[in-house]
């Protein structure tokens, strides 16, 4: 990881801005040449640009890139944002008024990942299917390799923290972040989650009169966009009730999984629903169970398939234990995710989304015999 870039000549925001550094605990790099800024601004964890010289910075063109802040001190003159479009500035903030704002942003740039994380929505395409579960087995087994983080999206599901057998972990859960508004640090989400090694996840509790019914829409935007900064991959466990939140939530992910059973009523219904989901992103499938192979699933449904799994066997007894759906890396679910993982994961999306499914020139892929635990 790299330092934040700040570029300044004003004194007075310069002493700020690195006050507000210190208490990050950052070292940023400072220079008040635009020019000589150009040799660290694409390694830069973030880039915070002085007012003062937002329009000699625009003027050099420098290449296009995420984490680039505009901060002035006192009240912003309304040119400014016309500068701060043609940098492809993120915002543009007054200091002292944004203080804690700025602060965030910095705090985050300690843990940023070279890019955004990859996020993974997993959905049922039928009823019964074992998205959650499966959910669940995706973020535990993605967690070996990456910071993973598992957002439960459904309040009327079986919560992803009761599956994982983490309801009695310390952390927060969405009833915290249904209270306030305002951005969401990177630092903040990842220190305040229930917590599992690499694996952070954020849940509806188990029930009672403080567990919302509901979610809002301003707390998932902002936990999506603070697990995005601060993990390498997102999972979103999402209800097939549907609704403006989920189409919303579809849209954000680099990937859809559905999963479905491998009989004609639930490949009938995934192809139901794939239809009305098609233009959200990209859509794979998981078939679980005997019946049709994947050959078939894909033609019915009209998605490559990912993964062809049997039931798995013991795992009931493994959630009620509070182990989780993943024992070990050779059990069915284990495997399944890890060939969902090869085609979307970190490694294969090079942070900017899914790599091209080998189903577009292979309809089937390799079944994923067995049911060992």
């Amino acid at each position: 990881m790299t330092n934040p870039l700040i570029l300044t000549r004003d004194a007075i925001l310069l002493d700020e801005l690195q006050r507000l550094a210190a208490a990050a605990g950052v070292m940023p790099e400072v220079t008040g040449d635009p020019v000589d800024a150009l040799r660290s601004w694409a390694g830069a964890s973030v880039v915070i640009v002085g007012v003062d010289l937002a329009d000699e910075v625009a003027a050099i063109e420098p290449p296009r890139r995420v984490g680039v802040h505009l901060v002035g001190w006192g009240r912003l003159p309304d040119e400014v944002f016309r500068t701060a479009l043609a940098l492809g500035a993120e915002n543009a903030a007054e200091l002292p008024r944004s203080e804690s704002w700025v602060l965030e942003v910095l705090a985050d740039s300690s843990e940023r990942f070279d890019s955004t994380g990859v996020t993974i929505g997993v959905i049922g395409g039928s009823g019964g299917a074992g998205a959650t579960t499966f959910a669940c087995a995706l973020a535990q087994t993605a967690a070996r390799d990456w910071a993973t983080c598992l957002l439960d999206i459904d309040p009327l599901g079986p919560g992803v923290d009761q599956v994982l057998g983490m309801e009695r972990d310390e952390g927060i859960r969405w009833d915290a972040l249904q209270q306030t508004t305002g951005r969401l640090g990177a630092r903040a989400l990842r220190d305040a989650l229930p917590r599992r090694g690499r694996l952070g996840v954020l849940t509806f509790g188990c029930g009672g009169a403080d567990v919302p019914e509901t979610l809002q829409p301003f707390a998932a935007r902002a936990a999506v966009a603070a697990a995005t900064r601060g993990h390498q991959l997102v999972v979103l466990d999402l209800p097939r009730s549907g609704g403006g939140l989920t189409e919303e939530l579809m849209a954000r992910c680099q990937a859809l999984v559905v999963v479905t059973r491998a009989n004609l009523p639930g490949l009938s219904s995934a192809a139901r629903f794939v239809a009305r989901a098609s233009q959200s992103g990209p859509l794979s499938l998981v078939i679980r169970g005997s019946g049709l192979d994947a050959a078939e699933a894909h033609r019915i449904v009209g998605a490559p398939v990912v993964a062809a799994m049997p039931d798995q066997r013991g795992l009931d007894e493994a959630i009620d234990l509070g182990q989780g759906p993943v024992k070990s890396r050779r059990g069915v679910l284990s495997r399944a995710a890890r060939s969902v993982l090869e085609v979307l994961g970190p490694d294969a999306a090079g942070g900017r989304g899914p790599r091209p499914h080998p189903s577009s020139s292979r309809s089937t892929p390799p079944s994923i015999a067995g049911s060992a635990a």
